[in-house]
């Protein structure tokens, strides 16, 4: 099983937040024994911005199972149709092209998305299974 993170549980876990951080890190934990965990450029962008020394997260993240995997066509491809879709049913920009980059990634390279953002996951990325804390 491959289970995509998004950032918001990575930091939950990361700045020790104290509403979410107990639970996300939970979910890690489990998700982390059913298999794969792996991030898409958007997440590792993200976090990472939450370190000063790159190299640190990456072995914090190496050390937590977390590995790089990049986009692909199909991804990339999958995240503008539903970018399209959001904007025509009347989305604001509430919404980035990064938020459905990370689901498309995960509809396309992984099992899962693990994430506390699962209301609109779900809504633009259907047959995504979708795991919240």
């Amino acid at each position: 099983m491959i289970t995509a993170i998004d950032s918001s549980v990575l930091l939950d876990v990361l700045t020790d937040d104290p509403e979410h951080g107990p639970a996300s890190f939970r979910a890690l934990d489990t998700a982390r024994g059913l298999g794969r965990l792996v991030v898409c450029p958007v997440v590792w962008a993200e976090v990472g911005a939450f370190f000063d020394d790159p190299e640190r997260m990456r072995l914090g993240l190496r050390a937590a199972g977390v590995t790089f995997d990049p986009f692909d066509e199909s991804a990339a491809s999958l995240a503008a149709t539903r970018w399209r879709l959001y904007r025509r049913r009347g989305g604001k920009r509430t919404r980035m092209v990064a938020d459905f980059l990370v689901a498309a990634h995960a509809a396309t390279r992984a099992d899962a998305l693990l994430t506390r953002d699962r209301g609109f996951h779900r809504r633009y990325f259907e047959p995504l299974r979708v795991v919240e804390p």
